[in-house]
């Protein structure tokens, strides 16, 4: 059952934790220091939204190292005969 909420939301299997753990975090913030706790419950989403363009050029530099890789491999992977390639 804990798989299927997991798959449900769309959360990889150790992602639940992190955020339950970041969720304790911030309560034991609000206790000691309400106002900072709050600042940064209205921040994060100005913060996500600043980092998000290096976040996808993050995707497109890891994209073109992939496709290199693929393309510079390929010569051996062929060589190497669908015996092998299967396994």
């Amino acid at each position: 059952m804990r798989n299927l909420w997991v798959k449900a939301a769309g959360l990889r299997p150790g992602r639940r934790e992190v955020l339950m753990w970041t969720f304790l975090l911030w309560l034991i913030l609000l206790v000691v220091c309400w106002p900072l706790a709050l600042l940064a419950l209205i921040l994060h989403p100005v913060v996500w939204i600043l980092t998000l363009p290096f976040r996808l050029v993050g995707l497109t530099v890891d994209a073109v190292f992939r496709t290199l890789h693929a393309i510079l491999v390929l010569p051996a992977r062929v060589l190497r005969g669908p015996a092998r390639a299967m396994s």
